[in-house]
Formats: structure tokens, C-alpha cells, sequence
């Protein structure tokens, strides 16, 4: 089997493995079997492994990390949400919210491996280090801010069941709210951290990479509007001392608009970054 070959299946495979994944831990989280539970973290391991050799294989067969498109971005995104589950699942023990994050990373391979176009030839302005920089940080900002998103999800799930009194399946398995709360807000601080970086460095490198470069480019417009939602949502959480239900719920309007973002926008209305 030749690399292309191997990129080929994996492209097929990855969101089949992920979809296998995201059931195993449905079926752990609903039904608690125990046979499910003493192998899921080992089957999480070999997609992650399986991920990364896929990446790294992309790379190799198409002189490029798979940076370069919408598409490419997404693998890279979903790699990146699954390699930061596994890390917590491991550093934790707590495994109950791998449900809900591998899903969203299965959402952004299945969009990837349905959409994505192997690329042999790049333009130029693809080569540039300062571009390798800022997908990065701004890979690493959007996995924080998925994560964040998730977290907050469920502590609204979790803080619903708990006002109504109803003590169910969402209560028994999740973590506490202070612990959704406290790795919701680290992983948004992070984000944003990062996204601010990927922000500085696109400001520094597009106007020298394109000459009709405008700051009114619709993407860097949502890039912006996302940063303002989560600069507001942390400076009330320090000024005003937002935090529970508030913050929760910010965070996923935060998250919405990175959603919006990275699919309607980046794929059809931003100029600049339809460049290959």
C-alpha cells in the first residue's frame, strides 16, 4: 500500500472510527456496562494514534501540513479536540464527558472527510512560516474554546436537572457544576489567549500577503466579533463577577458565532482565505 493509498483509506475510516467512538461512549454513559468502560479509553487511544498517522501521512504525500483549507483545518481541529479529551480522560480518570466532546470532534472530521480535496501544488503565500503560526495558535484557541463550549453545555444540562429536582442520568454521571464551571473557564481563558496570538499574527502577515487585503474581510470581521464576545464575557466575569449560568451561557453564544466562523463565512463570503 502506497502513502496515497493509505491517505485514501484513512480519509474513509477516521469519521467511521470517530462515529464507532462516539457510540461506545453513548453506550457507556446510558448504559453503564462494564465491558464498554475497561476498553473505551484503549479504543479513544488507537483513533487518536490512528489520527495522527493520517496527519502526519497527508503531509508527507502532499509535501504540506493540512493547514492550508477550510477542510484540512477541520481534520486538524477534530485531532486537536480528540488528543485534549484523551489528555483530560487520563490526567482525570472521568470519562462521562467524552460523549459529548467526541462528538463534536466526529461532527468536524465527517464535514472534512466529505469535503476535503488533496492538494499537490500551493501557492506561495501557503509556505510562509508566519502563516504555519498563526493556524497554530489559532487551532489551539478554537480547541480550548470547543472544549469550553461543551463543558458549558453540560453545566447547563446539569444545572437544569438540578432547579426542576430531578436527580436522573445527567446528575449521576456528570461532574459537579463547580468542576464543568471551573474547566469551562480555563479552557475559555486559554482560547482566547490564543486567539488573540493567531489574531496579532494574521494582522502582521495579510496585509504583506495580499494587496487587496481589507480589514472588513467578513472573516477577520467574525474572527473579531468572536474575540469581542469572549473579551466582554471574561471582563464581566472579573469586573462584574458574572459567573454560573451567566458565563455558561455566553460561552456557547461565543461558541456559535466560532461555529458560524469557521463554516458559512470562511467557506463562502471571506476573500483572503480563498486562496487555494
Amino acid at each position: 500500500m502506497n502513502i496515497f493509498t493509505f491517505v485514501d483509506v484513512l480519509v474513509v475510516l477516521m469519521p467511521l472510527l470517530y462515529a464507532v467512538l462516539v457510540a461506545v461512549y453513548a453506550l457507556s454513559f446510558f448504559g453503564a456496562i462494564p465491558i464498554i468502560d475497561r476498553f473505551k479509553s484503549s479504543f479513544l487511544i488507537l483513533t487518536v494514534v490512528l489520527h495522527v498517522l493520517y496527519l502526519i501521512a497527508r503531509t508527507a504525500a502532499f509535501d504540506h501540513p493540512p493547514i492550508t483549507t477550510v477542510f484540512e483545518i477541520m481534520t486538524m481541529l477534530a485531532a486537536c479536540i480528540a488528543i485534549a479529551y484523551t489528555y483530560i480522560e487520563l490526567r482525570t480518570k472521568a470519562s462521562n464527558t467524552g460523549l459529548f466532546i467526541l462528538l463534536l470532534a466526529f461532527v468536524f472530521q465527517a464535514v472534512s472527510s466529505l469535503n476535503i480535496k488533496d492538494l499537490t501544488e500551493l501557492a506561495p503565500i501557503l509556505r510562509s512560516r508566519l502563516l504555519g503560526f498563526h493556524v497554530s495558535t489559532a487551532l489551539l484557541g478554537y480547541t480550548a474554546i470547543s472544549l469550553s463550549a461543551v463543558y458549558g453545555f453540560l453545566y447547563l444540562m446539569l444545572y437544569r436537572e438540578i432547579k426542576s429536582s430531578r436527580f436522573g442520568l445527567i446528575y449521576t454521571r456528570l461532574p459537579n457544576l463547580e468542576m464543568l464551571e471551573t474547566m469551562s473557564s480555563k479552557a475559555e481563558i486559554f482560547g482566547f489567549a490564543m486567539l488573540t496570538v493567531a489574531i496579532l499574527i494574521g494582522i502582521i502577515w495579510l496585509p504583506r500577503a495580499f494587496e487587496t487585503f481589507s480589514y472588513l474581510d467578513p472573516k477577520l470581521v467574525g474572527t473579531m466579533t468572536v474575540w469581542i464576545l469572549y473579551a466582554v464575557s471574561l471582563a464581566a466575569k472579573r469586573k462584574l463577577g458574572w459567573q454560573g449560568r451567566k458565563m455558561m451561557i455566553v460561552s456557547l453564544i461565543a461558541f456559535g458565532f466560532v461555529f458560524l466562523s469557521m463554516t458559512v463565512i470562511n467557506m463562502y463570503m471571506s476573500g483572503f482565505h480563498s486562496f487555494y
